[in-house]
């Protein structure tokens, strides 16, 4: 894959053969965010997992301390008083089984996240095929399947990411953007790497984190040295 002029000049700016401490690694990930636009700074983790495997599939949730900078959008599928609870807390969309035909058919996605009541999840269930291959599929696991819909609106508002495996055993994560001061991309990440080690499975076996890189969104990427995430 050819990489444009700029591109080859900001991977200059990084050993590729080093292995750099997290906030050195953060440190150089804003550094070579140098797009027009606010860059997001995202984490690559290379697992020990074997996702075919259900006992090691690993899939959660946690709240970034300073959020992703990005404003999420999320619909809340609910009835009756849940629907008017969604409204208060802010919800951006609400509806019950009239937006099936609408994402179905229509194709609309204009969502960043799915909330749905337990009592709703046949209606969901319908949108499988549509939901699921976006990763917008509400799921127990990331707390986006509660009857307590304000405290998973509240805490989606705030910086709540998802996080799961990939086919390939590789979760990708945003932390934050390039406008973020160092310290509070720190925070985050430290955040987001305890929740990830915290969530091992216990069938798996060795080395759980094989390799962890960060990155800005047109930026190069840096390997961190993991050795120092599981301390």
């Amino acid at each position: 894959m050819k990489r444009s002029k700029k591109y080859q000049e900001l991977i200059k700016q990084v050993d590729r053969t080093n292995l750099y401490e997290p906030s050195e690694a953060l440190a150089l990930a804003k550094k070579t965010a140098t797009a027009k636009f606010d860059e997001t700074i995202e984490v690559h983790i290379k697992t020990g997992c074997d996702g075919r495997h259900a006992e090691q599939q690993v899939r959660g949730a946690v709240v970034l301390p300073h959020g992703t900078g990005k404003t999420v959008r999320v619909l809340v599928f609910a009835k009756g008083v849940k629907l008017d609870e969604a409204q208060a807390a802010g919800a951006d969309f609400v509806g019950g089984e009239e937006l099936i035909p609408r994402i179905q058919n229509d194709g609309w996605l204009d969502f960043d996240v799915v909330v749905a009541t337990p009592d709703m999840m046949g209606v969901v269930g319908r949108l499988g095929r549509v939901l699921g291959p976006k990763g917008l599929m509400p799921n127990p696991k990331a707390g986006t399947v509660t009857m307590d819909v304000t405290k998973a609106i509240n805490d989606i508002k705030a910086g709540k990411i998802e996080y799961r495996l990939d086919k390939a055993n590789i979760i990708h994560v945003p932390i934050g953007k390039a406008s973020f001061t160092e310290e509070k991309l720190a925070d985050n990440f430290q955040s987001l790497m305890e929740a990830i080690i915290k969530a091992r499975p216990s069938a798996v076996k060795g080395q759980f984190i094989r390799s962890c890189t960060v990155a800005s969104t047109m930026g190069p990427g840096v390997k961190i040295n993991t050795a120092s995430l599981t301390k």
